[in-house]
């Protein structure tokens, strides 16, 4: 009996020095600015989907996820979407949950990391770079992956998707929606991370859309210990709810699905707009609130149960 009880506190304080190790881990802004300089540059030419600038972006998202060992989900990282042409791409990869049970379940963590190419000049200037739309919630999206992929902290399974031709109708998400429950997907819950470049200046930290769909909104600030979530009554004025990539998979699965986001139409000018370039990027806000979203998304998926719950 005293062997075993050396082994269960051996055990315990191996528990505890992981837990510490997994809440000592810090984004650094450096790996922000490096994700978001790329993205930005003119050199993708504003990411528009279907096209070489996108392809670029792509790639460069899929040799991220090689670098920190996240696997493709399907036989390789780029997805084709069945519902556009050319040919476009959805960047998918999977983290395994650890718990032999919950890891059948699968959360979703999402960003679209098109935007619409080039459009008219502005002094000279045609070249859309979509830098809070949405280079910088794909940003965010690979730094909570990566923190995953290095801790091995997630009991159930992520799914980390970059979603191409958002900005043509969400048609990367629908073409992933339908291919996944097709093959019968256990999916607990989708996250998806849309313009969080700049701050808002609230007692909240992110606003979440389609806020009264679920008690997404209420759980987050119980795993936070805050007000991190926020209600902003332009997301229901303008129907934000359907207008980003969570919004098929609440169709197609029936499941909490919504999107984070801290543009709060009066701290950024720029949407759609050539001048939505790095310059006007606040990485270190993008840093803190990437290491703010650590905890909370872990706790999202380690829950012994399904504690997110859509409204009746």
């Amino acid at each position: 009996m005293k062997n075993w009880s050396l082994i269960a506190i051996f055990a315990f304080s191996l528990g505890n020095v992981f837990a510490q190790t997994n809440q000592s881990y810090q984004v650094k802004e450096n790996n922000v600015i490096q994700t978001l300089q790329y993205l930005t540059s003119d050199e993708l030419e504003g990411r528009d989907s279907g096209t070489v600038g996108i392809e670029k972006a792509a790639n460069y998202l899929e040799n991220q996820f090689k670098e920190v060992g996240i696997k493709p989900f399907f036989k390789t990282y780029k997805d084709t979407l069945t519902n556009f042409e050319p040919a476009a791409y959805n960047v998918v990869g999977v983290i395994e949950g650890t718990d032999p049970k919950l890891k059948k379940e699968f959360v979703i963590i999402g960003a679209h990391y098109d935007h619409i190419g080039r459009i008219a000049a502005v002094a000279g200037d045609d070249i859309a770079n979509g830098a809070n739309d949405n280079a910088s919630g794909t940003t965010v999206v690979s730094e909570v992956a990566k923190y995953f992929a290095e801790t091995k902290s997630n009991k159930r399974s992520i799914l980390v998707v970059y979603f191409s031709a958002e900005e043509k109708g969400l048609l990367g998400a629908y073409s992933l929606a339908e291919k996944l429950k097709s093959e019968n997907f256990n999916l607990y819950l989708m996250l998806n991370f849309e313009m969080l470049g700049v701050p808002m200046d609230k007692d909240y930290e992110v606003f979440i859309t389609g806020f009264k769909k679920s008690n997404m909104a209420q759980k987050m600030n119980e795993y936070a210990g805050n007000n991190f979530v926020g209600y902003l009554p332009q997301e229901f004025q303008y129907r934000l709810f359907m207008a980003s990539d969570n919004y098929p998979f609440y169709t197609e699965f029936n499941v909490p699905s919504q999107t984070i986001c801290t543009f709060d139409f009066d701290n950024f000018k720029y949407y759609h707009h050539v001048k939505d370039e790095f310059e006007v990027m606040d990485t270190k806000h993008m840093t803190d609130l990437s290491n703010k979203l650590l905890p909370i998304v872990t706790k999202m998926v380690n829950a012994p149960s399904q504690e997110i719950k859509l409204n009746e």
